[in-house]
């Protein structure tokens, strides 16, 4: 029998939670898990990124990314890793950092393994809470930063934040903190996106 793993994201530092829940094929390695979690957030995928364990007993860390040219460490490659060979059972949870300048930090718990429903096309996001907030906008203090203006700042502050939102890569005018849709996320294919990526 196939199965599912089902995902819970959950960017830490913001509250309210911005969430979001998805089911994946359990052959999925890290890199298809990573295109995933960016087209259900609502990111880019313009910046780098990696997935990290901490082992209870030592407190080791094991990073999960894609291979930068001036990498000095010993992260394995997230394409040559399955997920199922670190999200052994549910409960396991696993951080997820997405651009290292703004600093996303994400928790990535593995909440249920459910049958495949051979009906279904997968990956599919089946629940979540706000939305995700626009690329480059300073990480978690700049957020909220752009949060208070849009709310109580003076028509011109606000009319400079609306006119970067519109001229953004994505046009994220109006930009509404409170709004998601599950139904409404489209997943690329994740191995059109490597081979875009790596000019394959």
């Amino acid at each position: 029998m196939a199965f599912i793993y089902q995902f819970k994201i959950t960017l830490t530092d913001i509250y309210p939670d911005i969430s979001r829940t998805i089911q994946v094929p359990e052959d999925y390695n890290f890199w298809d898990l990573h295109v995933a979690i960016q087209d259900a957030m609502g990111w880019l995928d313009c910046h780098l990124h990696t997935f990290y364990f901490v082992e209870e007993n030592t407190r080791n860390i094991t990073r999960i990314e894609m291979p930068a040219e001036d990498a000095e460490n010993e992260a394995l490659i997230d394409w040559e890793v399955q997920i199922k060979q670190f999200f052994t059972k549910v409960g396991v949870i696993s951080g997820y950092e997405y651009d290292f300048g703004d600093g996303w930090i994400h928790q990535v718990a593995l909440e249920a393994i459910l049958p495949r429903d051979n009906t279904q096309k997968y990956p599919i996001c089946i629940a979540g809470e706000r939305a995700c907030p626009p690329e480059d906008c300073g990480g978690i203090p700049g957020f909220e930063d752009m949060l208070a203006v849009l709310a109580h700042g003076k028509a011109s502050e606000k009319k400079e934040i609306n006119q970067w939102l519109k001229n953004h890569a994505k046009n994220y005018y109006p930009f509404n903190p409170d709004e998601f849709n599950p139904s409404m996320v489209k997943f690329d294919d994740p191995e059109v996106r490597w081979a875009n990526a790596f000019n394959q």
